[in-house]
């Protein structure tokens, strides 16, 4: 049926088709990667791991649902700083399935709100290492904006969220 929509228990849509590793729908009876929970809450220190696990499994869309939950989840103090790193792992995904226009916009974006965030007195949660992701952020956008989406190889979707 068209214009059928899947809806949680509040009436809300949701979207319960299985997806493929780019976080594409997929047909309801194709067989996809495991979804994050919608309800999924992780203390930041659990987050960063989660993210860069899926990260490290080329899943950035799924890294991006893991950052947005923590960005829905944080206090004011940080919340913009999830959100800004939500949004690098959507240019990540968006380099993944060759958006190129896409990955420049949402890596620039989340790079300044990394930088933006950079300047409020407040330590960065779980050891991110924040000057590290806006500059690979930065480059990526930069060499996918001169050579469009083949410059983001898999080791550049896999970005390291903590220091070393």
């Amino acid at each position: 049926m068209t214009g059928v929509r899947d809806r949680d228990e509040r009436g809300r849509a949701r979207n319960a088709r299985p997806r493929d590793a780019a976080g594409r729908p997929l047909p309801r009876d194709a067989a996809g990667v495991e979804r994050v929970p919608e309800d999924l809450v992780l203390s930041p220190d659990e987050a960063v791991t989660e993210a860069q696990r899926l990260l490290d499994e080329g899943l950035p869309f799924q890294a991006h649902e893991v950052l947005e939950g923590a960005w829905k989840d944080a206090g004011d103090a940080t919340r913009e700083l999830w959100r800004a790193l939500a949004q690098l792992a959507v240019g990540l995904t968006h380099a993944q399935r060759g958006n190129a226009r896409g990955a420049v916009s949402l890596l620039r974006r989340g790079a300044e709100g990394i930088r933006t965030w950079r300047v409020v007195d407040v330590p960065a949660p779980a050891n991110l290492d924040l000057d590290g992701l806006a500059a690979h952020a930065d480059a990526l956008a930069d060499d996918v904006e001169r050579d469009g989406a083949t410059a983001a190889t898999e080791p550049r979707l896999r970005p390291r969220l903590r220091g070393t």
